[in-house]
């Protein structure tokens, strides 16, 4: 190992920040050096994490009409696409899917709904209905994406035992204005500080690919690290026909192992899962994510595309000799 890449791991593993252009190396590194950095990257998290890894299942419990118009995204009012619409589901059928991803071995359920937040009324009833429900009658741990956030909203979610609040930045402070232009960054920093005084636990990234640059990456990064989030998920744009980012170039595969190395060197105590856009992005170096940092996947569908086959990823996780136990817990 050169001395550069041994400095850069010793900074992550004291918890110290690592200089810009060090960081911007990791973007940028090719070859032999990539591998050190992957081979870094993989020892910070088998250091935090073992050879341990989570997975985390979604449910679009409500889809389409989102009046944020958001570019990457397949629900906006503003777009036209063919992503299915519906009102919300009902709490057995969030819960029914809540077993369902139980049985699997994931130890997170995401309760998704579209639109800008939820406010109280008989919607909100329906949801903290089914996660009373799927915390009492399973092991699997709730957790909801829902919005912005105000505080007694997230104290209600706490108390009904949601365990995660879900809530991406997206991107960058600095790209922000050029990918949506209904609602304000601070106001997705301010949900990820009032969830996080509610008591929960706070699941916080961004996609990869809106067109951002390294720098950005970055930025988006520190910021994260800055919230001390929980959990960090990260995706890749799978673009989607009828939203303004359609024709956009997707991110090659080592760039995708680049970008996860650069979050565990700057988060070496954050999980970071692996979400959406995996498939058509990284291809088949999909299983190179865990020698990049990554402890963790997102399984089965997304919100408005087809996933892998969970089957695929379980015979992944056993090929690689990585240990799944969804009882564990970070």
């Amino acid at each position: 190992m050169e001395p550069s890449h041994r400095i850069i791991l010793d900074k992550a593993l004291r918890g110290e920040v690592l200089g810009r252009e060090e960081a911007l190396g990791i973007l940028a590194a090719q070859g032999a050096n990539l591998g050190f950095i992957l081979a870094g990257a993989q020892f910070l998290r088998e250091r935090r994490f073992g050879r341990r890894v989570r997975a985390c299942v979604i449910i679009n419990a409500k889809s389409g009409r989102c009046s944020e118009n958001c570019a990457f995204c397949a629900q906006s009012s503003h777009h036209r696409t063919e992503a299915p619409v519906y009102p919300l589901k009902n709490a057995a059928e969030i819960v029914a899917e809540a077993r369902k991803a139980d049985t699997l071995g994931a130890h997170c359920f995401g309760i998704v709904t579209s639109g800008s937040r939820v406010t109280a009324g008989r919607e909100f009833d329906e949801l903290l209905a089914a996660i009373r429900e799927i915390r009492a009658t399973t092991s699997i741990h709730p957790s909801a994406s829902l919005g912005i956030l105000d505080e007694e909203t997230a104290r209600a979610l706490r108390e009904a035992g949601c365990v995660t609040y879900h809530h991406n930045l997206e991107t960058a402070r600095s790209f922000f204005p050029w990918i949506c232009t209904t609602h304000d960054y601070e106001e997705d920093i301010a949900t990820v500080r009032v969830a996080k005084a509610a008591g929960m636990r706070v699941c916080c990234g961004g996609i990869l690919g809106l067109g951002e640059s390294p720098e950005q990456r970055l930025e988006l990064a520190l910021t994260l690290r800055e919230l001390e989030v929980d959990s960090v998920p990260l995706n890749f744009l799978h673009p989607i026909p009828g939203t303004p980012l359609a024709g956009s170039e997707q991110v090659s595969p080592l760039d995708c192992l680049r970008a996860v190395a650069l979050f565990r060197y700057l988060l070496p105590k954050t999980a970071i899962r692996i979400c959406g856009g995996r498939e058509h992005n990284l291809r088949d170096l999909q299983s190179w994510i865990f020698l990049a940092g990554a402890d963790g996947v997102m399984i089965g569908n997304y919100l408005t595309t087809s996933g892998r086959n969970v089957e695929d990823d379980l015979r992944m996780f056993r090929d690689l000799e990585m240990e799944f136990d969804e009882r564990d817990t970070y």
